[in-house]
């Protein structure tokens, strides 16, 4: 599929750049936009950025000898082999260019996703809920902030028929840059935790930051919120509000939940007068909720029950987000992508729900401020409230973990190692046949590098 038309010309006109060499070049459609010198391919558009390790303006004249049609560049390049457009900044200039590109499908549903946790998995079960009568376009990967964002736009398609947004942030101000992009007409917010709150201070300095998604979304369009946070469930917006949750007084709810073990989960979905079952396949509880926000998605615009119920039973997870295997020698849960408290909380008491003596390996969570120590401690007491067997923590944050669980139980076996390699020493000295094992810490602990030590278990 093609992008939709745009030109030369219409990208000048959105950065408000300088045209250099481009005068006989306005008409030509730009094919692809891309940030990647190394897929910067016949009719391609390519944004020079400076980063950390290299800089885009070192590639620029490789770009014109494979096929770009312009470059986007923040200083003028001697002889650059093409046209070029200069901006004073090219990330300023992505985002704009994402905004006006955006604009040429007002005529298909933008579905924005925050949240502290579960915005991925959300993001997934609404992609697959939608594709039961839509084409859709939605985020790949983790590529959900600044630079994320205007590459999901870009890869927008002549042929999508809805998209599907996830937006991250990490402090103030970023989710209105977000929102002016991406102007949702649905907002959907998972849940307001304990993310980020060395730049947000507190949840609700956190509710205040995810609440600039309805800065540019239209007055006619929908906010949907987790009405079981306490937070979001009193949150006042201009819009049009659905709640979902497990209380009777959301207006999406599930009922009649039931576990299906490692396979997943079963339960009633119900909004007002409509009631229909549905499977979810993937294990923990927390996945409730995620089926939950895809069915109020899904009835917002128009589904069908027999539609969402096909979609929520298609859902398919991606990358270190609760993987649950069975080894034959134990069952593992691979929940590496990232943590904070709330997620950890979610895991943990995913992990309660298994057989077997059931063991939690975490680690260090980031970027929790102040409160910090105070968190991994409460997730320690947490765990062991929960009845976790046995606690093995790693990471200089993690120590807390170890303490609060030993406060809370004394009983229960726990170990702490200083950093992840010893960790991985020990552990196959720890880890018993027939355990179901948790493996959870934030992204820099790389906790994923645990994975084939418990694979490799016999």
């Amino acid at each position: 599929m093609r992008m939709r038309k745009l030109t030369i010309g219409d990208v000048i006109s959105a950065v408000g750049g300088e045209a250099i060499g481009c005068a006989d070049a306005l008409d030509i459609r730009i094919e692809q936009i891309t940030l990647d010198s190394r897929t910067a391919g016949p009719g391609s558009l390519f944004v020079a950025i400076v980063g950390s390790r290299s800089d885009g303006h070192d590639y620029v004249r490789g770009c014109f000898e494979t096929g770009a049609v312009c470059c986007l560049v923040e200083r003028e390049i001697p002889a650059p082999g093409g046209p070029c457009i200069l901006v004073s900044s090219t990330l300023q200039a992505i985002r704009d260019l994402a905004a006006f590109y955006r604009g040429l499908f007002d005529d298909i549903p933008f579905i924005g996703i925050t949240g502290s946790v579960g915005k991925t998995t959300t993001k997934q079960m609404i992609s697959s809920v939608l594709a039961q009568k839509f084409n859709v376009h939605h985020t790949e990967g983790n590529l959900n902030n600044e630079i994320g964002v205007p590459i999901t736009i870009f890869g927008l398609r002549e042929g999508h028929e809805a998209a599907v947004i996830e937006m991250g942030i990490s402090d103030f101000g970023e989710m209105d840059r977000l929102s002016r992009m991406v102007r949702p007409d649905i907002a959907v917010i998972t849940v307001i935790g304990h993310a980020h709150l060395e730049n947000l201070g507190s949840r609700e300095g956190v509710l205040r930051a995810k609440s600039e998604i309805f800065n540019h979304m239209p007055l006619e369009g929908t906010a949907i919120l987790c009405g079981d946070d306490d937070l979001l469930a009193k949150l006042q917006v201009a819009q049009r509000k659905f709640r979902y949750g497990l209380d009777s007084s959301n207006a999406v709810r599930a009922e009649n939940i039931s576990s299906l073990g490692i396979r997943g989960t079963a339960l009633d979905i119900v909004a007002d007068s409509v009631r229909f079952p549905a499977e979810i396949p993937a294990f923990g509880s927390h996945m409730v909720y995620a089926a939950l926000a895809a069915a109020s998605v899904g009835l917002a615009l128009g589904l069908l029950p027999n539609e969402i119920a096909a979609g929520i039973a298609g859902f398919k997870n991606v990358g270190n987000r609760a993987d649950i295997r069975n080894t034959g020698f134990l069952t593992y849960i691979d929940d590496c992508y990232n943590a904070n408290p709330d997620s950890m909380g979610a895991a943990l008491h995913s992990l309660s729900e298994l057989p077997g003596r059931r063991v939690a390996v975490l680690g260090d969570m980031g970027e929790l401020g102040a409160e910090s120590g105070a968190l991994h401690r409460e997730v320690g007491r947490f765990a062991a409230a929960l009845g976790i067997d046995c606690l093995l923590s790693a990471g200089k944050l993690a120590e807390q973990i170890y303490q609060g669980f030993k406060e809370q139980s004394a009983a229960q076996e726990a170990w702490y190692f200083p950093d992840r390699e010893e960790l991985a020493l020990t552990l196959p000295q720890l880890l018993r046949r027939g355990d179901a094992v948790l493996v959870k810490a934030s992204r820099f602990m790389q906790f994923e590098k645990l994975i084939p030590v418990v694979q490799g278990l016999k």
